[in-house]
């Protein structure tokens, strides 16, 4: 067993993005954890094979406590304002308080609720797309671009899961508008309406200003007296389940708005890109799913894993000394899992770096794994599923409107998303009646 896994290897450079994939296969290479250092300065340990990454996501030793963090970061010399997603309720806590606020949302975050959607996800999925066809036919009208091309990202994309969050929600209509300026504001995915005129602070505080005014509203009419499975939208559930739990104030509430929000959202449109670019640059993948449309479920099982829009975890803190592979990783230590390199694990997945949309489902890890694992699954696969089931059925031209053209990958290290995908629609077939 060793505790001293060599030199850092530098991650998140522009060589790092140039070649992600690369990257995290020579850091494979060695069992256990690697060190591992951000351009920010920041010295961690990295598990990057599936078994482990498994074995880590599984083992209480490693603390998401954000008291924890704040010592661990110090300890590396490393601001605590720098800590980020560290201090994300919920996603960043240990139990018992991540039982109680797990249990809060999932209580109201039911698969009924989300079964319960899908005709909205659908409905949403084509008016994006008639947005995007009407706007390409007439940008060529106006000589202002090519017909049938469109930025994928910021047509389809980007807003579609801050709709679909919204009706989740229950946000009014009225309000959805300013709700998709703040995801451009606040979320490292690039967006309509982007602006970096505020820092990330003051744009925090603003997005919890805004949400803290929604529930006030929301408070000022909703119905007392109802179990959370009776409210027709999400934001009433939490209402009901934190009124019964009593221990989940509007405060709280805010907190879960903003994950929401922010976990919800630029994670299922990276999926969402992802998964058009990956059968794109694949087009005999892409013509067997237009032959064999029912393999389309499995088949998005197996995009997340090719393309995992989280490509790393939130970081945890080593509460004792933990043998990982091999390594021991010593008590105060901050870890990381690479859920891209462990979704492309030789010794898991044959021919990892291939896409083959007849794949078995395998244990990919796109979602996560054990007491953190993605409430919002089911919604984030039936949006992905939604956008390319509507794109094999309405676009049968569907091409890369530049076939040599680069990869726009965003440079963030914990995320695997485009900027932007600019693709050829081709003739547009109608959507079902009732979508334009």
């Amino acid at each position: 067993m060793t505790g001293d896994a060599g030199a850092a290897a530098a991650i998140d450079t522009p060589a790092f993005f140039a070649d992600q994939h690369g990257q995290y296969a020579r850091l494979r290479r060695q069992p256990g954890a690697r060190r591992v250092r951000n351009p920010q300065g920041l010295e961690y340990w990295l598990v990057t094979r599936h078994d482990e990454a498994k074995s880590v996501l599984l083992d209480r030793r490693f603390s998401k406590d954000p008291r924890r963090a704040q010592d661990a970061l110090r300890a590396a010399g490393y601001g605590v304002s720098g800590a980020g997603s560290f201090f994300l309720p919920l996603v960043n806590s240990d139990p018992p308080d991540h039982t109680r606020l797990r249990r809060l949302v999932a209580g109201a975050f039911t698969p009924a609720r989300v079964t319960a959607l899908r005709p909205a996800v659908e409905r949403l999925a084509h008016e994006l797309l008639d947005s995007a066809a009407a706007g390409a036919a007439s940008a060529a009208e106006d000589g202002g671009g090519a017909e049938g091309v469109v930025d994928l990202m910021a047509a389809v994309a980007f807003p579609l899961p801050v709709l679909v969050i919204s009706e989740l929600i229950g946000i009014p209509h009225g309000n959805r508008a300013a709700l998709l300026k703040w995801a451009a504001s606040m979320l490292t995915v690039s967006g309509p309406d982007a602006s970096p005129a505020a820092g990330p602070a003051e744009r925090t505080r603003r997005l919890h200003r805004w949400f803290a005014s929604l529930v006030a509203a929301k408070r000022a009419r909703v119905r007392p007296g109802l179990a959370p499975q009776e409210h027709p939208d999400l934001l009433g559930a939490l209402m009901a389940a934190g009124d019964q739990d009593g221990r989940l104030d509007d405060e709280g509430l805010v907190g879960l708005l903003v994950l929401l929000l922010v976990a919800g959202h630029e994670t299922t449109t990276g999926m969402i890109g992802n998964a058009v670019d990956a059968l794109l640059r694949r087009p005999d993948q892409l013509a067997l799913l237009r032959r064999r449309p029912e393999l389309l479920p499995s088949a998005v099982d197996e995009l997340l894993r090719y393309e995992t829009s989280l490509a790393r975890t939130t970081l945890r803190v080593a509460i004792e000394d933990v043998e990982i592979g091999g390594t021991l990783v010593p008590a105060g230590a901050i870890v990381g899992v690479a859920l891209a390199a462990a979704n492309r694990d030789p010794a898991v997945f044959p021919a990892p770096d291939d896409l083959d949309v007849t794949r078995d489902r395998g244990p990919h890890l796109a979602f996560g794994h054990g007491i953190h694992y993605c409430l919002g699954a089911p919604l984030a696969r039936l949006q992905t599923e939604t956008v390319l089931a509507a794109l094999l059925e309405r676009c049968p031209e569907l091409a890369p409107a530049d076939p040599d053209g680069p990869q726009s990958w965003r440079p963030v290290g914990d995320m695997r998303g485009l900027m932007t995908l600019p693709v050829r629609l081709g003739p547009t077939r109608p959507g079902p009646a009732g979508s334009g």
